[in-house]
């Protein structure tokens, strides 16, 4: 597999990740779950793949 081929998989996952897991936030934040294990855990991975996105972003790999 060629790099650019990897890092294109890799972005697409971590997207696809990141939009799981925001939807997953808000099913636990419509129940009332705000102060679970669980919700803190998306919270976390959600904080950690904006934070990847946002540097992709900065050296103009992704708009």
């Amino acid at each position: 597999m060629d790099r650019l081929k990897a890092f294109e998989d890799m972005l697409n996952d971590i997207k696809k990740q990141a939009e799981y897991e925001t939807e997953q936030l808000e099913k636990l934040k419509a129940d009332g779950k705000e102060k679970t294990a669980t919700y803190r855990q998306y919270l976390g991975n959600r904080i950690f793949y904006k934070t990847v996105l946002e540097k992709y972003k900065e050296y103009g790999l992704i708009d």
